[in-house]
């Protein structure tokens, strides 16, 4: 009785958990994430080339553009049918990052501003913030050390 049982389990769990086609899903992350990074590139040659703005401003430029992009998609409840669809490539560049940090705050709006927004803002973003702090204290540490030895 408890093979059978057991070999029913299975064979739900079979019919039960989604099958992904891997090249299909990488297909479509390289899709989204070159219109991103295209994009990003139109913002950056357009600031450079008509506008005239240096590197640095215009890169700033297109930064701030970019996440603001993704925060409207975000409000407009568009920004997770792009990473439902495109996966990765979504998900990874500065876009994902605005949307990381702004759906919690559309969410958790109606619990106020302090225990709502104030406290679940950074749910999904912080250990992304706290680990790229960390890693970039502890790399310094060890350019510091190196640099102390004469290595670097």
């Amino acid at each position: 009785m408890d093979e059978q049982k057991k070999q029913e389990y299975e064979q739900y769990v079979k019919e039960v958990t989604p099958t992904h086609n891997l090249w299909l899903q990488m297909i479509k992350a390289f899709i989204v994430g070159g219109i991103i990074c295209t994009l990003g590139q139109f913002i950056l040659n357009y600031a450079t080339n008509t506008m005239g703005l240096d590197k640095q401003t215009a890169g700033s430029w297109c930064s701030l553009i970019l996440v603001l992009l993704s925060v409207l998609l975000t409000g407009f409840n568009i920004y997770p049918l792009i990473v439902k669809w495109g996966g990765a490539g979504a998900l990874v560049p500065i876009t994902g990052f605005a949307n990381s940090v702004a759906a919690p705050a559309i969410e958790f709006q109606k619990e106020g501003q302090v225990f709502g927004i104030g406290c679940k803002i950074f749910t999904i973003a912080g250990p992304v913030i706290l680990y790229g702090i960390f890693s970039s204290w502890v790399l310094g540490l060890g350019y510091w050390i190196l640099k102390m030895f004469g290595v670097v």
